[in-house]
């Protein structure tokens, strides 16, 4: 008996179209995640890309529960002195609301090259359109 080791060329790709609206982000942040990096599929190798296409629609509308719309921080640092940035995720939701949802998903997958390649699989919009109809993604639910 071998293990099963599955091929990125053996692969087939599908998407999924997940709706936020109303959705807690860390809950949206999971599932995303696990679609992304294969690991709802029987052939779930872990260091093989398996997973598939996300569309996330509605972002603006994420839900944070407690008092993390206001309390809770994210840091940038530009490398000089003083160059460091503190911001509240309702900043971020008023400049760019996709980027709370990116940045929960990037840390919930593999730190690498793997990583970096799965995360261009997962494409984020504020509103409730998107340009992959073509691709004829299939409803996710949470």
């Amino acid at each position: 008996m071998s293990t099963f080791m599955a091929k990125k060329e053996e692969q087939k790709r599908r998407w999924f179209v997940i709706d936020a609206n109303g959705q807690v982000l860390g809950k949206v942040a999971v599932k995303v995640a696990n679609v992304l990096r294969g690991k709802v599929k029987p052939t779930f190798t872990a260091h093989v890309d398996t997973g598939d296409f996300v569309v996330v629609v509605n972002a603006e509308k994420v839900v944070l529960t407690g008092k993390k719309e206001t309390n809770k921080q994210y840091m940038t640092y530009s490398q000089y002195p003083g160059g460091k940035k503190i911001r509240t995720p309702k900043q971020i939701r008023a400049e760019h609301p996709e980027k709370l949802i990116q940045h929960a998903v990037r840390g919930m997958i593999p730190k690498n090259r793997l990583g970096r390649q799965m995360i261009t699989k997962m494409k984020v919009y504020a509103g409730p359109n998107h340009p992959h109809t073509a691709q004829q993604p299939e409803p996710l639910s949470i």
